[in-house]
Parts: C-alpha cells; sequence; structure tokens
C-alpha cells in the first residue's frame, strides 16, 4: 500500500474513533452516573466505607431534564394539614437535649422522647438494639434504630426514614480547632425526627394502601476519622437494619423507601440526587411530579449532588430508595446548624408531597 493512501486510512479511522468517543460521552452524560464510577446498582462488600461527601468538582454536574412522565394517579389524594410551628417546637425538644452522639445519655434521653411521643398516639414502636464496632474506637457502642409501624398487620409497607444521631465533629468548620466543640446538627440528625414527630400526628386520618414505617436510624454519623485510608464506617444503623430486613424477608415487602436528610434550612432546595435517580427513577418521577402538582417549589426537577446516604444500604437489599436532601446546606457539619438555621415553612413543602404520596403508593 502506497504512504499518501495509507495516511489517507490512517486519518479516516481517528477521525472515526474520535467521533464514536464524542458520541458515547453525549449518551453517558445524557444520565447521573455513580460517584465511584461503577454500575449504580451498588453491589459493595460488606467492608464499604464510603460516605457522604460534596462531589469533586460540583461544577461540572450540569442541570438535565429527566422528563416528567408519570402516570397521574389518585388525584383526590389532598395533603395533610403539617403543622410546621409544632415541628419546630419538637426540634427545639430535641435539639435542647445537646449532642445526640450514638451510645450516649443523650441519644438515649432522645430515644424516651420519640417513644414517647408515638405510643402516646397510639402507634407500635419497636427499638432495633445492636452493637456496633467502629474502625477508631475501642470496644463496642450500642446503637438502637427505632421502627414506628402504621396498620403493622399490612404485608405491603413503604418506608420513610432519616438518622437521629449526630456527629461527635464539626469536621466542616475551617479551624480544626473548633472540631470538638458541641454543636447541635439541628437539619441534619433533628429535622428528619421532628417531621415525622408531626407528621405522625396526621397518619391515623390518612387512607394508604400499604402499611408504613416510619424507620429511625442509629450509627449514621458516629464517624471520628472521615477521611484517609483507616477512615471511619458510614450508614450502621441502616446497613443493619436492611441485612435484618433481608434475612427475614417474608415477614413483610417493602414497596419504597424515602429518605429524609436536611430538608429543614431556612432556604432549601431539593434537585434529584444522582444515586436516587440511578436506582429508582420511576420513584423520582413519581415524588417530584407530585411536587409540581402540589408547588412545592423546593423540589427541583434538575440533576443534583451524588450523595451516598442511608438510601444505597436499603437498595443494595432490593428496596427502591431515594434520598430528598438539600446538600447545599451552607451549615452542614458545622457549630451553625442550630434550630434558628431551620424553618417550619420549609417541612410543610415536603409534607405535602409526601403525604400525598403515601395515600397513592401501591
Amino acid at each position: 500500500m502506497e504512504w499518501p493512501l495509507m495516511k489517507f486510512l490512517f486519518c479516516a479511522i481517528a477521525v472515526i474513533a474520535a467521533g464514536s468517543g464524542i458520541m458515547f460521552w453525549i449518551i453517558k452524560n445524557g444520565d447521573p452516573v455513580s460517584a465511584n464510577g461503577k454500575d449504580p446498582s451498588y453491589e459493595q462488600d460488606d467492608d464499604y466505607n464510603s460516605g457522604p461527601e460534596h462531589p469533586i468538582n460540583p461544577t461540572a454536574i450540569q442541570d438535565s431534564k429527566f422528563g416528567i412522565d408519570r402516570i397521574k394517579d389518585g388525584q383526590d389524594a389532598k395533603p395533610v394539614a403539617f403543622n410546621g410551628k409544632r415541628a419546630m417546637g419538637y426540634l427545639e425538644t430535641i435539639c435542647a437535649l445537646g449532642p445526640r452522639v450514638s451510645g450516649t445519655k443523650s441519644m438515649r434521653q432522645q430515644q424516651d422522647i420519640i417513644k414517647k411521643h408515638f405510643e402516646d398516639l397510639g402507634v407500635k414502636v419497636t427499638y432495633q438494639a445492636f452493637e456496633a464496632k467502629q474502625n477508631s474506637v475501642k470496644g463496642k457502642v450500642e446503637m438502637t434504630n427505632i421502627i414506628i409501624s402504621f396498620q403493622p398487620d399490612k404485608k405491603r409497607r413503604g418506608i420513610l426514614c432519616s438518622h437521629y444521631d449526630t456527629r461527635p465533629i464539626a469536621d466542616q468548620e475551617d479551624d480544626p480547632r473548633d472540631w470538638r466543640k458541641p454543636f447541635l446538627s439541628a437539619n441534619d440528625g433533628g429535622s428528619g425526627v421532628a417531621f415525622l414527630m408531626e407528621l405522625g400526628n396526621h397518619m391515623k386520618n390518612l387512607k394508604t394502601n400499604v402499611g408504613v414505617d416510619f424507620v429511625i436510624f442509629d450509627g449514621e454519623e458516629y464517624i471520628f476519622v472521615p477521611k484517609g485510608t483507616n477512615k471511619d464506617r458510614y450508614f450502621i444503623g441502616s446497613r443493619h437494619f436492611a441485612q435484618t430486613w433481608r434475612q427475614s424477608k417474608g415477614r413483610c415487602e417493602y414497596s419504597a423507601a424515602i429518605l429524609l436528610d436536611m430538608i429543614a434550612g431556612n432556604e432549601i432546595h431539593f434537585p434529584v440526587e444522582v444515586h436516587s435517580h440511578n436506582m429508582a427513577p420511576e420513584l423520582c418521577k413519581e415524588i417530584w411530579g407530585i411536587a409540581q402538582e402540589q408547588k412545592a417549589k423546593a423540589f427541583e426537577w434538575r440533576r443534583g449532588h451524588e450523595v451516598l446516604d442511608d438510601h444505597t444500604e436499603l437498595h443494595k437489599v432490593g428496596i427502591p430508595a431515594i434520598d430528598i436532601i438539600d446538600f447545599d446546606y451552607p451549615h452542614w457539619h458545622k457549630l451553625a446548624d442550630r434550630p434558628e438555621s431551620c424553618s417550619g415553612e420549609s417541612m410543610e413543602q415536603v409534607a405535602r408531597v409526601l403525604s400525598v404520596w403515601l395515600q397513592r403508593t401501591k
């Protein structure tokens, strides 16, 4: 073959290869990708230690239209009259205990408050107690997931969940000397509990096709060493719950789970968390579609952050799960995460959406 012809063929092959690469990039980046670059089925091993962190390059995450095409069902469903002021009262009561770190006296006091609140409503409350080992801590710590069951006789069930422990270090403070100062973690750790306590006041009048479990996880924030090769384990409580459910799968069937994390900031924004859309796209469409109907403007139908959170543990055992999270909350893991940085009106938006969803889900 003559050299000019060979050069022409080499150039043609290069152009075709480059074009194919560009097309692959367009197709690949049209949808969210998982944080670890792997298939979003999330089949990590048992020693999986990753935790929720901001994306490396947030400016590279572009808005993307997923398309709201869900079938609207149960149009007669009405949102509950969620009382944001009363929810804030619950939040202030919880935060008055101080930091609620796993295994501490204040955590046990918080458990008593939650248990009494729901039992006074006539609801079944179950403590799922266990011991856990953290990499950086000698010995084991006692942890307790709390399961609040509405219509416990129904085998098919939905989950609303949150964590209720607080991180022992304020590791997002610029000055490491501030890390060990006590911080209340009002939005991150308190808002989900306060929300569920107020929503619980309305559940007896909510007509649902499925039973509903409020699951409150321990051990999401039991982190002393957040980074490095020997970093601590995340999602201890949700992993224990998920594995326990898998081992007794005949007990009930979970159709879906909604995780609530940092839902009460004064200025909230809930774009679609990337792993949630990868793992349960139809569930995302349901929730954000209802938000559009209810004019809950905090729910923004655009691509959000990639956040590893308790919902990934539920997904790994086959429960469709998504995360409603405001990961741009400016006081995340900082001393300023206090009740005055939170809003009952923000929680009211979430309640309008989820109370309608609970009436429609099957």
